[in-house]
């Protein structure tokens, strides 16, 4: 004899079977990051320079949303101390173009080294890719020349609002590695957490650029590749500054400009 089912009982049972689905389809996993078209080096040459840093720059593809991206350089051999990196400023972007200089340290031995790029997910999943790179003592001790086309007056005073600025150019016999421009107060202590940023860039195969550095006294954010509030140690304040503009090789040889005071009237 045929059982027959009420309309409620092929309901609920209907339900079930569309929650089971449902979870099933939360419960499949994303798809692993991918990473792709790495480069390493100047024109993607594959050395570093010991006391400079390396360009490293990749598209990164992540379903499961990024979490961190891991940097590590270790010898070929096993010997020595590992060059370590871990960003979180991509947390939460499922495509993002990684571009980052990794430090290598004065004391870094040269030879043969073994590059990993490790890209976790929000989901634990992990991709790495490894590339063998270089590391090796530059040769190379001219600084690039820089000159400056239009700077402020000395002492010249802004107000709140007003846009601050200066242009050049910079040149290298090997290339442009990068360069910055900053407000600072204290010319003695150069440093991220105390300067105000009024342009920042990092340079491929270029060995001479135009630069134009502007900001707004009293602006809300800085001119960092990534705009940062101006806050903090940095925070603005009426008085004296200075602008400054440092630029780079690709091997790690520094020039300064001189220090171009100005008044800040906020």
């Amino acid at each position: 004899m045929i059982k027959k089912l009420s309309f409620g009982t092929m309901f609920l049972a209907g339900l079930s079977m569309l929650v089971l689905t449902s979870c099933e389809k939360d419960e499949t996993p994303a798809t692993k990051p991918a990473i792709n078209g790495l480069e390493l080096g100047t024109g993607n040459n594959h050395i570093a320079y010991i006391g400079s840093d390396m360009h490293v720059e990749a598209e990164i593809i992540a379903e499961g949303k990024i979490n961190t991206v891991a940097v590590e350089i270790h010898r070929e051999d096993g010997a020595g101390d590992e060059i370590e990196a871990e960003y979180t400023d991509y947390a939460g972007l499922k495509n993002a173009s990684f571009h980052k200089h990794i430090d290598i340290p004065a004391e870094t031995a040269a030879g043969e080294y073994h590059f990993h790029l490790t890209v976790t997910d929000m989901e634990g999943q992990t991709t790495t890719v490894e590339e063998d790179i270089s590391i090796e003592v530059s040769t190379d001790a001219e600084k690039p020349v820089l000159s400056i086309a239009n700077a402020p007056t000395q002492n010249q005073v802004f107000n709140a609002g007003q846009s601050i600025s200066i242009s050049g150019r910079v040149s290298d016999n090997v290339g442009v590695g990068g360069m910055m421009v900053a407000l600072i107060k204290n010319p003695a202590e150069v440093t991220e957490e105390n300067v105000i940023l009024m342009y920042l860039n990092y340079f491929q195969d270029k060995t001479e650029v135009e630069f134009n550095a502007t900001i707004d006294a009293g602006a809300e954010y800085d001119k960092n590749i990534t705009p940062a509030l101006i806050q903090g140690a940095n925070a603005w304040q009426s008085g004296a500054y200075y602008i400054l503009v440092r630029a780079w090789d690709t091997i790690g040889n520094t020039i300064d400009s001189q220090l171009y005071p100005i008044n800040i009237n906020l």
